[in-house]
């Protein structure tokens, strides 16, 4: 009989949890439902692992704690406009630039995909340190085609970009 009342007594408990489980209301007050991006140029591009947030097409930040160099990301342009997630919503492929105090300017390909929610930006992709860039063209199936100019390798930054280069990314 002590046996019987234990399973009982478990029994009674697990299904007063159940019952007090369903009871209560799941939804998160202190979660506040995030608005949609409907401008890539204000979405999150994710550069060498750092996730940027373009405002306007513009993003500052300090190159380091406490430091006064920053580093600018900017929306170059070269926009392609396509389905490149193949959901059926228009995609925008374009450049954004880097630059970090220093003589450079990075040069990146990202991409802006179109959800229900608003643009979720991309990895970036680097093309290159003060390249010229030329045009940004779709390409077969979800793929971009950038064309620019670069330096041999070995070349001095101090030379004019030459050699033609393109390169066909696929998201």
């Amino acid at each position: 009989m002590e046996k019987r009342g234990w399973i009982v007594f478990f029994g009674a408990v697990v299904i007063l949890a159940v019952i007090v489980i369903s009871g209560i209301d799941r939804s998160p007050v202190y979660e506040q439902e995030s608005p949609a991006i409907t401008d890539y140029k204000n979405a999150e591009y994710t550069i060498d692992g750092t996730v940027v947030k373009l405002e306007n097409g513009v993003s500052e930040r300090a190159a380091a704690p406490g430091s006064e160099t920053k580093i600018t990301t900017r929306y170059f342009g070269n926009e392609v406009r396509k389905d490149l997630d193949l959901n059926g919503q228009e995609d925008v492929a374009f450049l954004i630039t880097e630059e970090m105090g220093g003589s450079g300017t990075f040069f990146y390909l990202v991409a802006a995909v179109r959800t229900n929610g608003g643009y979720v930006g991309s990895h970036a992709y680097l093309l290159g340190d003060r390249i010229a860039p030329q045009t940004t063209e779709s390409g077969p199936g979800s793929s971009v085609t950038v064309n620019y100019a670069d330096r041999q390798r070995g070349e001095s930054f101090t030379v004019a970009p030459s050699v033609g280069v393109s390169v066909r990314l696929v998201l």
